[in-house]
């Protein structure tokens, strides 16, 4: 009773289609289809965006082998 057999899905299919008509969700579809490539599209771009702004990290031989390890302290004034 919780899961739904193929054939109450048909049903729906069949009511929807009678409510909206075949024109009206082939609109749609193409709708949702576009937003999803839109989508897409903006996430790759952002992905390569992402990796020019990107710091780099240096590591000590880049840095001519030099470096410095300090720990901060407050003082109390």
């Amino acid at each position: 009773m919780g899961t739904f057999s193929i054939w109450h899905w048909v049903v729906v299919l069949i009511i929807v289609v009678l409510i909206f008509g075949t024109k009206k969700l082939r609109n749609i579809g193409e709708d949702l289809g576009g937003a999803v490539k839109g989508f897409k599209k903006g996430l790759q771009e952002g992905d390569e965006a992402g990796k020019d702004a990107a710091p780099r990290q240096v590591d000590a031989k880049e840095a001519g082998g030099n470096t410095i390890d300090v720990t901060a302290r407050k003082e109390n004034v």
